[in-house]
């Protein structure tokens, strides 16, 4: 192999630059405004470079054979697996489902199982009645910087026991509309070829079981693509979870998420050795 070119720092030395970088970036005013001006620099760099060289990259982007933007490879990431569909698609799959499946047993209220059917009675709306409006789950401008009404517009027409049965893998129905609308995004995906994804799912941390559940749910639903990465993140909201009484300890939610390396590691081995 012979001797390597570079010695790569070690993991303490990394972590020991990266704190004093930061503690450059946060304290130091004139650093900042070098970087400001530096980055200004290289834009204009740029954009001179494409004055001068559009034209003839164009050219030799002409010349290659059968690739074009359609046709390479792209990788969209950070994408929220339950903001992964479009609201046409989500739409159509409600109609559907409403149709042709009135009589399943989706949620439980006050100790009593409703069907998909009665629920949409409770609000007074049948398959017909639904259209992308009404839906409401477009991020417009009255949700820029508005975490608190961004977050509401992943419930299908504001109700979040919409969200419950359609957009929750952890539900009564075991998550099996959201995995059905999935495998429909993965057909898509395989179909196109050339558009790889990241989806997010997220770990609360309210509970030891979460782990078990989530990886269940992907496992049992065979929800495995050559397209798709599955990312995992875990929003911060102990101080939401503490206030409500679901957590007593911030010890707690560490434990609960701290669960990944083994539980995955054991249904991954599982599935495929």
């Amino acid at each position: 192999m012979g001797n390597p070119k570079w010695n790569s720092p070690t993991l303490k030395e990394f972590y020991k630059d990266a704190e004093f970088v930061g503690s450059v970036v946060m304290n130091s005013g004139p650093s900042r405004t070098l970087a400001y001006r530096r980055l200004r620099h290289l834009q204009a760099q740029f954009g001179l470079y494409q004055l001068l060289h559009e034209n003839k990259e164009s050219v030799e982007q002409k010349i290659a054979p059968h690739r074009d933007f359609y046709n390479v490879r792209k990788v969209d990431n950070h994408i929220h697996h339950s903001a992964a569909m479009n609201c046409k698609h989500l739409l159509r799959f409600i109609k559907a489902k409403l149709k042709s499946c009135p009589n399943d047993v989706v949620i439980v209220r006050d100790d009593k199982q409703l069907t998909l059917e009665e629920v949409f009675k409770s609000l007074n709306l049948t398959a017909y009645d639904l259209n992308i409006d009404k839906l409401d789950m477009h991020a417009h401008k009255d949700s820029f910087h508005r975490f608190d009404r961004f977050n509401l517009k992943y419930n299908p027409i504001g109700e979040a026991r919409l969200r419950e049965i359609f957009l929750k893998t952890d539900n009564f129905i075991k998550g099996r509309y959201l995995a059905e609308l999935t495998k429909e995004l993965l057909l898509d995906l395989e179909t196109n070829k050339y558009v790889m994804v990241e989806y997010r799912l997220s770990i609360y941390g309210r509970n030891r079981d979460e782990w078990s559940k989530l990886a269940a749910w992907v496992v049992d639903n065979n929800l495995f693509s050559y397209n798709v990465r599955w990312i995992i993140q875990i929003p911060r909201l102990y101080d939401a979870y503490k206030e409500s009484g679901s957590l007593l300890s911030f010890e707690e939610m560490i434990i609960s998420t701290a669960r990944l390396h083994c539980l995955l590691f054991i249904y991954y081995v599982h599935r495929y050795l």
